[in-house]
């Protein structure tokens, strides 16, 4: 291991002199090392960064990073934002960073809100707060009712500000109109998973919900779309072979994402994970997960395996019977019910009995 970095360095190295030598402009190499030196970036993160910005002396690239720390942004999110947009180092923080802060202070985000909406959307601080910043907030506070409801959603996805409102996001809502789906829900897509009005898929996917067999006046529907948005068609695929190693078929499949669409967003590992502990360790039928594909989205660690850690124990000393306890509803009892029925009352018999439950939630 110790070659491989060595080698690794070595090559990035090269590629820092070569980079230098071609671009026979002293702006290139300032660039980098202040990139490295003041931001914080690896030689490689600041080659691609410089590709995209350039200057000879240190000056407006201090008042912006001053700008940031000034407004609370650690130096990791600094990073992060230049990383996401380089050319914001040669911008005037006055005129162009300064008013959308203060916009977005104004309508309730904390500094830290900001931050962190900047950093998964540096974007943002180039365009026009006139033009597509302001009218793309009124536009959800029309259809949300209150600018808190707007900022809960922008928070989720900071990407709703930054996407195109006529030819994007209200193309997108005309889209699930024309598709029947009712005003209510699709106010519960913008404000709960606004990443589906940004989505450039959603007249495909809302065409292979209804060919599913979701009813789009239903909210299940908004569910359904929310998962396929969520699942690209070689995601899909590959989670769809996870459960037919199962001896799943298609049709159970999707008779399982009908009933919980959230069953596709697993990933292919914990799908694996959870199978096999329901077959395998359990004894289970595979073909449970059709009835309850609900148990996929359940923690392994933090669920299934600490309530079944406490079943084994009442069924070896005989305080439960086997036939009394059906484990796909022991698993998706709330965490009161689990207690009251199955910890509480064999606290004399199994003192220890809450102790392990927490021990192995714990692990």
């Amino acid at each position: 291991m110790h070659w491989a970095l060595c080698g690794a360095h070595i090559i990035a190295t090269r590629r820092f002199l070569l980079f230098c030598f071609t671009s026979n402009s002293n702006q290139h190499s300032f660039t980098l090392s202040y990139l490295i030196k003041s931001c914080g970036f690896s030689l490689e993160a600041a080659i691609s960064a410089s590709k995209y910005v350039n200057f000879e002396n240190p000056d407006k690239a201090d008042l912006v990073v001053s700008f940031f720390k000034k407004h609370g942004f650690s130096q990791s999110q600094i990073s992060k934002i230049i990383t996401g947009l380089p050319p914001v180092l040669v911008s005037d923080p006055q005129k162009t960073l300064l008013p959308k802060l203060l916009f977005l202070q104004s309508k309730g985000f904390t500094s830290s809100d900001i931050a962190t909406v900047l950093c998964r959307q540096p974007q943002l601080l180039k365009r026009s707060l006139k033009n597509r910043i302001i009218p793309s907030f009124d536009f959800l506070t029309n259809w949300l009712g209150t600018v808190q409801n707007s900022s809960i959603a922008i928070k989720r996805c900071p990407a709703i500000l930054n996407a195109k409102l006529d030819t994007c996001v209200v193309h997108n809502v005309n889209l699930l109109q024309e598709n029947g789906v009712p005003e209510w829900n699709i106010q519960a897509l913008l404000k709960q998973n606004p990443r589906v009005i940004v989505s450039y898929r959603l007249k495909e996917i809302l065409e292979k919900g209804k060919e599913i067999g979701f009813n789009p006046l239903k909210f299940r529907f908004v569910h359904a779309v929310y998962a396929m948005v969520g699942v690209n068609k070689s995601k899909w695929e590959r989670k769809v072979n996870a459960y037919k190693r199962w001896g799943l078929s298609e049709e159970e499949i999707l008779l399982a994402f009908r009933t919980s669409p959230h069953c596709i967003l697993a990933s292919e590992d914990k799908i694996m994970r959870i199978m096999d502990f329901l077959v395998n360790k359990m004894g289970l039928e595979a073909s449970l997960i059709v009835k309850r594909p609900q148990l996929v989205s359940n923690s392994l660690e933090k669920r299934l395996i600490p309530r079944a850690s406490v079943i084994e124990v009442l069924l070896s000393k005989g305080l439960v019977v086997k036939k009394n306890v059906y484990f796909p509803t022991v698993f998706q009892s709330s965490e009161k019910s689990f207690l009251q029925k199955f910890v509480t009352p064999y606290r004399e018999e199994v003192s220890d009995l809450l102790k392990l439950y927490k021990e192995k939630l714990d692990l």
